[in-house]
């Protein structure tokens, strides 16, 4: 198993036109200036470990869980630590700091899964599924109730996939969801993970709605994925620096963000009214391309249905 990198910089992007692009497009904005998520509501991020000594992080939200990995990096120019500092800056960066800091409000539960390589450019950051199944259960145990994922499972064998099935059927009982990157090879087809009935895959788009080209697609995440923006997203780098970037890596956390934020204002829907009030916000078709999110129509389908 080997993570979704990004894709390449964005070197024309206008980091603040495009992030506010990015939220409007999916309907995040509306949802950002009510709350930032609440410090009860926790998100597992299982990833690469974080730079949680960055400034830009909001305070005392970033926990660690018993990793197999150190949480906190030690190398900060490794792939491992850019991508999960990168991931975890548009979650819960602290609003103001340029990343799109969706919500900084709630508990981040770290729980590495990539080690790191010596720094410099060495080969991309590689785990087991048995691995990922210690972890959405480790998390899960410690409170998560939304998972963000970006991994690719295609090299795997019958019985890792197995191990990896019976988490995610773990995690769909203990009414916790999962997001998961669809990955970036732009290929038609599934994964043991983007497959899994209780995951949300997440396909990439640009700021105008459009698939890109390198996101994977599927029947799967058709009818049970969404889209959104995975071009030109800014968040924290290593190193002091802010970058945008692109890839199915940063499409999902805009829908474990968005998630993260409904859940915060409606605390007492079941994971499945959340569930279904994201996904049945626009028409599914027999298609291989999943609508695109729609936050503030899921805002409106869970206040209708507490009236």
């Amino acid at each position: 198993m080997t993570f979704y990198e990004a894709e390449p910089p964005t070197r024309d992007a206008l980091p603040g036109d495009s992030a506010a692009a990015s939220l409007d497009l999916v309907g995040l904005t509306p949802l950002m200036n009510r709350t930032s998520g609440r410090s009860d509501l926790a998100v597992g991020l299982i990833d690469g470990p974080v730079d949680t000594g960055r400034p830009e992080f909001e305070a005392g939200n970033i926990c660690e869980v018993a990793p197999t990995a150190p949480a906190v990096c030690k190398h900060p120019e490794s792939h491992s630590c850019r991508h999960g500092t990168f991931v975890a800056g548009m979650l819960a960066g602290r609003r103001g700091s340029g990343a799109l800091a969706i919500c900084p409000g709630c508990t981040l539960l770290v729980r590495p899964i990539f080690a790191e390589a010596a720094p410099g450019h060495g080969p991309m950051p590689t785990s087991r599924p048995e691995s990922l199944a210690e972890a959405i259960r480790a998390v899960i145990d410690a409170g998560a109730l939304i998972i963000n994922i970006s991994a690719d499972l295609r090299w795997s064998s019958v019985r890792e996939y197995e191990v990896l099935t019976q988490a995610l059927d773990d995690a769909s009982r203990r009414g916790v969801i999962v997001v998961a990157a669809a990955g970036n090879q732009g290929i038609v087809g599934s994964s043991a993970l983007t497959r899994h009935p209780s995951v949300v895959p997440v396909a990439a788009c640009d700021v105008r709605g459009q698939l890109l080209s390198y996101s994977n697609l599927g029947a799967t995440m058709a009818s049970r994925g969404l889209r959104a923006p995975g071009e030109g997203i800014v968040s924290l780098e290593t190193g002091g620096r802010l970058l945008p970037v692109g890839g199915t890596s940063v499409s999902a956390p805009l829908v474990t963000g968005a998630i993260a934020l409904l859940w915060s204002l409606f605390p007492t829907a079941s994971a499945s009214r959340i569930h279904h009030a994201l996904l049945n916000t626009a028409l599914r078709g027999r298609m291989v391309a999943p609508p695109l999110l729609d936050a503030w129509g899921a805002h409106g389908r869970l206040a209708a249905a507490t009236c």
